[in-house]
């Protein structure tokens, strides 16, 4: 895509699946990354067979000075900074039984992580006359799930700060926009299955127009997309990778009024 070679990305929690699919992407396409994650032996991994222009710093984004380390050490091994990919969240989620901590908890690192990560690459995105932020949202942002508060009600809140701060760094030519996938192939599937990708798309595919679950990759080409020259008038948006999930409504793709007629 058009504006991404020898530029310089950070992707937050890019050990995962989805991560590493974001940083593969990049890298593919010409740009040094820098893997920002809690999980060393996956990050390393990532990075390890990509070569010279993808680099792995341990970063747990509960920690202002790690985060700083990780923007300094970017900057000072890739002269400067462009993209920042807010990728990195927590999974805490046991509704009303949830503690006071698991809360906070999930809000410092899905939410005040990526803050505070922005707040200090900022000054580099400046000095290179502008940027691009994806924040990852979710289509758990917008519908009610059994079970389910601490994580969407985070992911809601990200696409609010999306917005607003798009529109406080238009001024510094940085846009700002959000990602939400559907149901995409993860290491929570993964566990979940024990790697029975087949059973991931009969439980999941259901709720989506394409009849199954996304690819890490697909989710990767929308980070770039939003990254790109091809969006350079984008800012304030969230984009929907969800195979017509939030398109679909609770009827799903099974037509309805018939069963009135069984």
């Amino acid at each position: 895509m058009e504006g991404l070679q020898e530029k310089v990305a950070i992707v937050t929690g890019g050990a995962t699946l989805i991560g590493a699919a974001v940083v593969r992407a990049f890298q593919r396409e010409g740009a040094k990354v820098v893997i920002a994650d809690v999980n060393e032996r996956d990050g390393a991994a990532v990075a390890s067979p990509l070569g010279k222009d993808v680099l792995f710093v341990k970063t747990d984004l509960a920690d202002d000075t790690q985060i700083a380390h990780c923007v300094e050490r970017t900057a000072a091994t890739f002269g400067g900074i462009d993209f920042l990919i807010n990728l990195a969240c927590v999974y805490i989620d046991d509704a009303l039984n949830a503690s006071r901590k698991d809360w906070l908890d999930s809000y410092n690192i899905n939410v005040v992580g990526g803050v505070m990560m922005l707040k200090a690459v900022r000054p580099h995105m400046v000095k290179r006359g502008g940027g691009a932020v994806v924040n990852f949202g979710s289509i758990s942002a917008k519908v009610a799930q059994t079970g389910r508060w601490l994580y969407p009600v985070t992911k809601a809140a990200t696409l609010q700060l999306t917005r607003n701060e798009a529109m406080d760094l238009a001024a510094d030519k940085i846009r700002v926009n959000s990602i939400s996938p559907g149901w995409t192939w993860c290491r929570l599937m993964d566990d979940l299955t024990h790697g029975d990708k087949a059973k991931t798309n009969r439980v999941g595919g259901v709720f989506h127009l394409l009849s199954r679950i996304g690819e890490p990759d697909e989710v990767a080409q929308g980070v770039l997309f939003l990254c790109s020259q091809h969006a350079s008038f984008i800012t304030g948006t969230d984009l929907a990778v969800d195979g017509g999930y939030s398109a679909m409504g609770p009827e799903m793709a099974a037509p309805a009024i018939p069963k009135l007629m069984e």
